[in-house]
């Protein structure tokens, strides 16, 4: 029995990279990778590529995810995170792949004050929340065999999140200030990356909330690098409006895993303890 062929979109993203040393790891399936060698946003190059390569599934973990880079570059953040998705929506459903879209907490506008299922009203109010709420539609329309991940607050091994920019400040600040009115839940990508494992192989279609478990906010989640970073720096907190680059960011999107939970199929770990983890692993490559 051939394996099943599993394709990743953006493969050298700090998600990319976590679903691709878990599949190496696990060698149950095939896998292709690709990155800038495969442009998502040129159509005809996708198709080329599926059609080439034939995979069962495909998981997209490319994109433009800057914020500030979004809202400077309009055009751009809908070619890669519309144009994208759709592209690989449109080569999926040549080849009958399954399509594994990662989506964001960011197409909600932040105003809510609960926790926010699968279920509830998006309403992205930045470009990067938009361009993604785009290219959720697009796989929704021409996906037929889809399912849409939105998570948040990723980090991982990459440099451009939010524990590497505290990490980096631990070494060139004296003191770091730090939002404390936005609230969501930090994830692990590898812990994400655990939770897509399971999606490859299972019947499982829509849309699923995958975060960490638990909550916070930006200024909390920095205090917590430091604490387990063993060094010392000020943490100070501000609010949006003491930053005027923060006033379009929203400010509470923190995710319920409710079809996680009423499908059975996943239990993320709790934030703090999948943040353990990642810094002891960190520390142990000397990376801090």
């Amino acid at each position: 029995m051939s394996k099943a062929k599993v394709w990743i979109a953006g493969a050298k993203g700090q998600l990319g990279s976590a679903v691709r040393e878990m599949l190496e790891q696990g060698g149950a399936h095939e896998l292709l990778t690709t990155d800038r060698d495969v442009d998502i946003t040129d159509l005809e190059r996708v198709c080329a590529y599926t059609d080439g390569n034939a995979p069962d599934v495909i998981i997209n973990c490319a994109g433009l995810t800057d914020l500030a880079v979004c809202e400077r570059h309009v055009e751009d953040a809908y070619r890669v995170n519309a144009l994208g998705a759709r592209n690989l929506a449109i080569a999926a459903k040549r080849t009958d792949a399954k399509l594994i879209h990662i989506s964001t907490d960011d197409v909600f506008d932040g105003t809510a004050k609960k926790p926010l299922t699968e279920f509830d009203h998006v309403n992205p109010r930045t470009v990067y929340g938009k361009s993604k709420l785009a290219g959720e539609d697009f796989v929704r329309e021409l996906a037929s065999r889809h399912v849409i991940v939105r998570s948040s607050w990723i980090y991982g091994d990459t440099k451009n999140n939010f524990v590497s920019y505290i990490l980096e400040g631990l070494l060139t600040e004296d003191t770091i200030f730090v939002p404390v009115d936005q609230v969501s839940t930090p994830t692990s990508a590898r812990e994400l990356a655990r939770f897509l494992m399971k999606l490859i192989d299972s019947s499982e279609y829509g849309i699923y909330h995958a975060s960490c478990e638990g909550m916070c906010s930006r200024y909390e989640f920095a205090k917590e690098i430091v604490r387990l970073s063993g060094k010392r720096v000020n943490i100070e907190p501000l609010t949006a409006g003491d930053n005027p680059s923060m006033v379009n960011r929203p400010r509470y999107t923190l995710l319920d895993n409710f079809m996680m939970r009423v499908s059975g199929i996943y239990q993320m770990p709790d934030w703090r303890e999948s943040l353990e983890q990642f810094m002891e692993q960190k520390k142990a490559a000397g990376d801090y």
